[in-house]
């Protein structure tokens, strides 16, 4: 039964569908590039200083790199405050990885389209639109978790960008078209 508005359970399927989508987003990010991670220069400079590897962070960065939000380097003694992308140019990962949460939403945002049944674009890109809750959510605590304190600097995901980029803009933009791509798609 369609309808131009999302019930409960489609919100709350689409909210799931936005968690699992950021955490898919995440793993897949990890098995790519965390072998060439625990073996960078970074990682180790990290763990001589911390005491322990930052594989897990470090993979966070480039996961939210795909997504356009850059690494930024703040309260480095004397330096200030830089940021940097560890995706594409000299060394930096394969720019593939930007494919990972365009797909991974798109496909959301279709699940949601499909799941709450939607028979036109734009009901499902208001399908679609409730992937958003979910991957915001993941993406503000990821900014967060993903932190490293080393010598007096803190090397974290962009936090700004993180919500307004990776949380809202990246949702609003594939998740939406992958709800509008449901109610394109669906036979009468």
């Amino acid at each position: 039964m369609a309808s131009s508005s999302l019930d409960r359970r489609g919100v709350a399927a689409g909210g799931a569908a936005g968690v699992a989508a950021w955490l898919l987003g995440y793993v897949f990010t990890y098995l790519l590039v965390a072998p060439d991670v625990r073996e960078s220069g970074l990682n180790r400079v990290i763990e001589a200083l911390q005491g322990e590897p930052a594989t897990v962070d470090v993979v966070g960065w480039v996961f939210y790199n795909a997504h356009l939000v850059e690494t930024v380097v703040a309260d480095v003694p004397v330096l200030g405050t830089s940021s940097t992308s560890f995706i594409g140019g000299d060394g930096g990962f394969s720019s593939l990885l930007y494919v990972i949460p365009v797909a991974l939403l798109l496909a959301a945002g279709l699940a949601a389209g499909r799941y709450q049944g939607a028979r036109a674009t734009s009901d499902g890109i208001l399908a679609g639109l409730a992937v958003l809750p979910g991957y915001l959510v993941a993406s503000l605590v990821g900014a967060f978790l993903f932190v490293v304190s080393v010598g007096g600097a803190t090397v974290s995901p962009d936090p700004v960008l993180a919500v307004l980029v990776a949380g809202i803009a990246y949702p609003v933009l594939f998740a939406g078209a992958g709800g509008a791509l449901a109610g394109l798609t669906t036979g009468d």
